[in-house]
């Protein structure tokens, strides 16, 4: 992506749907079972009466958060996701940035992948089918531009807790799993407008 200049986006749907296809091309679409017990303590814990769970989203916030607020390489993710050109004109390295964002996106997508194992305890090709949109509204209503160069760790917590409760929520009610995606669709629509209409304001 960084070299070939493909859009992020592109990128990511791509190496998803390629990922997916190859995990069910090798497992043939069943579940594999008799995970060990060492494993599933990952998911499943609990350190002193708090989930592990818990413990590994604290930790990530936190490393995440004094990154991107207190290093060189976290203002220079800001400045070339909200101007590559004149990123590279300041003389940062695009290529590392964009690769090393990427490298640390994946970790802890891998990360996520296996607690959810864990927890289910065993794994299953289709599990977090559509958790990708639960990922995206979780960004974007925590405050993240999809424009670039705006959005803060913190921010995205508390959307991930939002969409969290939101679908808890309507699994209590016994929402219909069609309308929910209506619902998070919209909630999606509703973050994102009004900073495609800011942006749009000060562009003119």
């Amino acid at each position: 992506m960084a070299y070939g200049k493909l859009p992020p986006f592109i990128a990511t749907l791509a190496t998803m749907s390629v990922g997916r296809g190859l995990l069910l091309m090798y497992t043939n679409g069943a579940p594999i079972w008799g995970l060990p017990d060492s494993f599933e303590f990952l998911g499943q814990g609990s350190i002193f009466g708090i989930p592990v769970p818990f413990i590994l989203v604290i930790i990530s916030t936190l490393i995440v958060w004094l990154i991107l607020s207190y290093t060189s390489f976290g203002r220079s993710v800001y400045a070339t996701g909200g101007n590559i050109k004149a990123s590279y004109a300041a003389g940062i390295k695009i290529e590392f940035i964009l690769i090393s964002v990427f490298a640390i996106s994946s970790f802890f997508a891998a990360l996520g992948g296996m607690v959810l194992t864990s927890r289910l305890g065993s794994a299953q090709p289709n599990a977090a089918t559509g958790y990708e949109l639960d990922a995206i509204a979780a960004v974007v209503v925590g405050g993240t531009s999809l424009f670039g160069g705006e959005g803060w760790v913190l921010g995205t917590l508390l959307g991930g807790l939002l969409m969290g409760t939101l679908n808890n929520g309507m699994a209590i009610m016994n929402v219909s799993p069609y309308v929910q995606q209506v619902i998070k669709g919209m909630v999606i629509l509703l973050a994102v407008l009004p900073s495609t209409i800011s942006k749009k304001f000060w562009n003119e």
